[in-house]
Parts: C-alpha cells; structure tokens; sequence
C-alpha cells in the first residue's frame, strides 16, 4: 500500500505561476506551469501587462507628432523603430531621403542593432549566472550609446529620424568616437565568446535546449536573430532592401538546431556583422559639416529688419539645434511638406513662422495623399513592419504594428513544455522579449 501510494504521490503535478514579478520575466509576462517535479508537464503564457494602446493614441496624433510613441516599442533600440515609420511614410509620400541621410541612418540604426543585441546576451547570461558577461556588454553598449546621444541628443527615447531624413547631422566628433565603439566592442565581443562558447555550464543550459525547426518557427511567424537560428537566412537588409544597404557588404548568420546556444551566438556574429556595416558607412561619409551656426542678432534688430523688408541679418540658434540649420539642411532632409521649415525661416520671417504653427497644429498638418502602405526594417528582433492607411487627413485612418517578440513569444509555450524549470529563465532569455514591442 505504502509503494502504490508514493507512486501516486509521484505522478501528482504542481500549478505554479512564474511572474510577472518573477525577475528573468521582466515584470511583464506570467507564465502559469504544470509541473511534475522538475519537468514542465504543461504551460500558458499570459502577456499584455504592458499594453498601452499604441496604435489607437497613434491614430488620434498626427503624423509627425506620433514619432515619439515609436521610441517606446523596443526601447532598446528606437532608432529602428523611428526608421520604420519614416520609411512607410516616405513611402506614402513618394519620398526619397538625401544620401547622406540615408547613411546616417545606416550607421545609427547599427548602432542601435549592437546595443539591442549586446543587451539580450547580458541579461540572457546574467539570468544563467554569468554576472561577468552582463558586465562586460553594459560596458561596450555605454560606447554605443555616447555616439548615438551626442548625435540625437538622447539615449533611448531619441526621436531622431524624421520623414524624408533626420533631425540633424552626426556630431562633429562623431568619427572618433564612432572608432573607439567599434574597437572597444570588438573587444568585448572576443572576450564574451572566450568565456561562453566552451563554457560547459553555458552549454549545458543552453545546447540542445528549446528545440524549434524552421517548419514550426516560420508557422509562428518568426524573424530576426530566433528565425535565423533555425538556419533560415532571411533579413529584411537582404530580402527587401532598403536606405543603401546593396551597397553595403555584410553576411547573414544562421544557426543549425534551432537552440538557445543557436540563438546566443547568431546574436554575437550578427553584431561582427554590424560592426562592418559600420565602419563601411563611416568611409563612406564625408566629414560633418563646420558649424554654421550664424552671429547672434538682438530680437528688436531681427523684427525691424523683417518690417523693412531689407536684408535680414542671420541669427543663432539655440545650441541644441546644432546640425539642423539652413545652410545643412537640404543635405539630411528632403524639402517638401513633410518637413518641418529650417529655424532661421522661423526666428527671422512671419511666413516662416506661420508655417512653422501649421505644421505641428492639429487640422493643419502633414497630409499624405490617400493611400496604404506597409514598411519594414530589419529591427533587433526581426521584421519591424508599419501597416498605414491615410484618408488624406493630418492623422492617420490606421496604424496597425508588425511586432517580431508577438511572433516569437507565441512559441514559448511549445519550446518549455518537457523542459526543466530552470531551462526556462535561458529559454526566455534567448527570445529577447521586449515588453513595449510585444504588449503595445
């Protein structure tokens, strides 16, 4: 009797619930288990604890001013975001950004690709207990950042890509301090993939482990770093190019089994990968221009100068518009409607400043022709899409986000069911789930 019961007692399963308070679950994802000792018997993952509305407070903003919003899907990486939307509605527009914008562009949105993927090893490895490597990513992703703040003015939140270009030029030091990221990644890189590539504790968490075939992965929808892994070799770069990226020589790195180890390392080589684009993009641009900015003029000489209709004196311009003026302008900002006037035009000129209300009020805005489009890009995670319909109105009829961590986290019941409890924390480290991208 004793032996029957404790056979009993053996096969009798645990409801546990993981998050979202659970620290690898970031706060924003909780997964329910059914657990037979150590084995996961069963699972369902429950999301939206980040939902926010994303796409209807885009639909009630204006074209230009729902930029901001794109910044916090994946707040890791929002150049990439900004970038896809401006492409879509470039693409509405019919409108080409200048060359050197479109290589600002690239170099930045690299940039943004290392950090996003410097950031899934970190915590991926430091979830498994490799405090070292997270140490070692945060440093180099602080060098990403310098070049990306100086430039944008801003970390994360950047808003810098505008429809038809961007915001302003590179920094004026931005190629050396662009080289000392790359050189100081590269080594971060090299020693990352001393410590985890035969490190048998990292292999044995992660090698064989979370299992998914390329058949299942693209019926989930998969993109990105997680698809790649399967041995696929999709990339928007490549499948669809966009900005100058035939231009560019880089390779598309693919896994064999489709693992947790799989998804580490096309993360690491995808980031050598970048670091090429980079120093590609930076030979290709030439020095940023002198500044320009102009001498300061007094606002009462400014004023009678536009009332006489002589010559207008040229004016400075607040210091955190630097890049941005006139005489740069056309260089990194295609002219027309979408584009908000030069501030010499509006400190200096009423028609400038008329223009300058109309762009940003409300009724009164960019308007696009009528018409839908859809824009991708290559992000962190995969493909970044922006589904846009315009009624020919200041605000968009529909925005609608093609979010890669929707796709990838879909699977993540199939990949833990089998496994051990302790495989998931690696198991969700390695999908890089972004909370802002997959709740909106």
């Amino acid at each position: 009797m004793t032996t029957r019961l404790q056979s009993e007692a053996r096969r009798e399963s645990l409801l546990l619930n993981m998050g979202p308070f659970h620290p690898a679950m970031h706060g924003t994802i909780r997964i329910m288990l059914e657990i037979e000792g150590e084995r996961v018997r069963n699972a369902e993952v429950e999301i939206g604890f980040l939902h926010r509305g994303f796409e209807k407070t885009c639909e009630n903003k204006t074209w230009f001013n729902l930029l901001p919003y794109t910044d916090r899907l994946n707040y890791v990486s929002p150049l990439l975001n900004n970038l896809g939307y401006a492409l879509a509605v470039e693409k509405l527009f019919g409108v080409e950004a200048p060359a050197r914008a479109r290589l600002i562009r690239v170099l930045l949105g690299e940039l943004s690709r290392i950090a996003d993927h410097l950031t899934c090893v970190a915590a991926m490895a430091m979830e498994c207990g490799a405090f070292t490597v997270f140490l070692y990513n945060i440093k180099a992703r602080e060098f990403i950042w310098d070049v990306i703040e100086a430039t944008t003015g801003a970390r994360m939140t950047t808003s810098y890509i505008r429809i038809g270009g961007v915001r302003a030029d590179l920094h004026p030091g931005w190629r050396e301090a662009t080289a000392r990221a790359v050189a100081e990644t590269r080594k971060v890189l090299k020693d990352v993939r001393g410590l985890l590539d035969a490190n048998p504790i990292f292999l044995k968490r992660t090698r064989d482990i979370a299992v998914i075939s390329p058949e299942r992965a693209l019926a989930y929808g998969w993109t990105g770093p997680c698809l790649r892994s399967t041995g696929i070799a999709y990339d928007v770069r490549r499948a669809h190019p966009y900005l100058d990226y035939d231009d560019f020589e880089f390779e598309i790195p693919t896994g064999e089994r489709g693992d947790n180890f799989d998804r580490y390392l096309v993360r690491m080589r995808e980031m050598e990968q970048s670091l090429r684009i980079i120093e590609q993009a930076a030979s290709k641009l030439g020095a940023s221009p002198p500044a320009v900015m102009a001498a300061s003029v007094e606002p009462a000489a400014a004023i009678e100068a536009s009332r006489s209709r002589r010559e207008r004196r040229p004016i400075r311009l607040s210091p955190n518009l630097e890049g941005s003026e006139k005489a740069v302008s056309e260089d990194i900002l295609a002219a027309g409607p979408w584009a908000a006037p030069p501030k010499e035009d509006v400190y200096s000129s009423i028609e400038g400043l008329i223009r300058h209300f109309q762009f940003f009020m409300k009724d009164h805005g960019i308007r696009p022709p009528r018409g839908e489009v859809y824009g991708a890009v290559e992000g962190g995670n995969g493909e970044v899409g922006f589904y846009l319909v315009s009624d020919g109105s200041d605000t968009p009829a529909r925005v609608h986000l093609r979010a890669p961590c929707f796709h990838i986290v879909a699977a993540l019941e199939e990949l833990i069911v089998g496994l051990y409890l302790a495989d998931i924390i690696p198991t969700f480290g390695s999908l890089n789930m972004i909370g802002g991208e997959l709740d909106r």
